[in-house]
């Protein structure tokens, strides 16, 4: 099966150079170097775009990769689960080695321990809120309100701007219940 190995390297400022990354990066033989200078990096969006399982991806180092941890964490388990592999000059990286596999099972632990923790403060965040009283979720709304925003509808003298504004329904919840109707009204 033929593989490509594509070199990736990103400046975070104008000033910046990507001489030394791209000198480095040509030492690895890259069928495509792939550079970025955008925050948003659509060069890196096309390049996980392009890429095949056996692909290879070479980077000066994690820090042009990835902008923190989270997301560095993200675009090694985006390349595990495409079967791509990883290979970081700077920081000695390869996951086409054992040492590389043992250390994306490291990062993707972080991973999931990091999710796990958002969850728990998330659980513990909502236990606190509802101590103090506060509900949280959708606000209900009463049929009688439901019902007045349905006729303003049909009477179709009324934008929706102008029912929301009447019902204090909000946009979403009042399509919400037109879909709704629609659907009993056709079956």
């Amino acid at each position: 099966m033929e593989y490509y190995i594509y070199g990736y390297a990103r400046v975070s400022t104008q000033q910046q150079e990507l001489t030394r990354q791209l000198d480095l990066l040509e030492k690895y033989k890259c069928t495509e170097i792939v550079t970025g200078t955008k925050s948003n990096r659509p060069e890196l969006n096309r390049l996980k775009d392009k890429l095949r399982a056996g692909d290879i991806v070479v980077v000066e180092s994690f820090s042009r990769l990835g902008r923190s941890t989270k997301d560095l964490i993200d675009l090694v388990s985006f390349f595990e689960a495409k079967k791509v592999k990883l290979i970081s000059i700077k920081e000695n990286f390869d996951t086409t080695t054992p040492q590389g596999i043992l250390m994306m099972s490291v990062f993707q632990a972080f991973s999931q321990f990091e999710r796990d923790l958002i969850v728990e403060r998330t659980k513990k965040g909502l236990v606190s809120a509802r101590a103090r009283g506060r509900k949280g979720g959708r606000p209900t709304v009463s049929n009688r309100d439901i019902t007045k925003a349905l006729n303003l509808y049909k009477s179709e003298e009324y934008s929706i701007k102008e029912i929301v504004e009447m019902t204090g329904i909000s946009r979403a919840t009042l399509y919400r219940y037109i879909k709704k109707n629609t659907s009993k009204e056709l079956a």
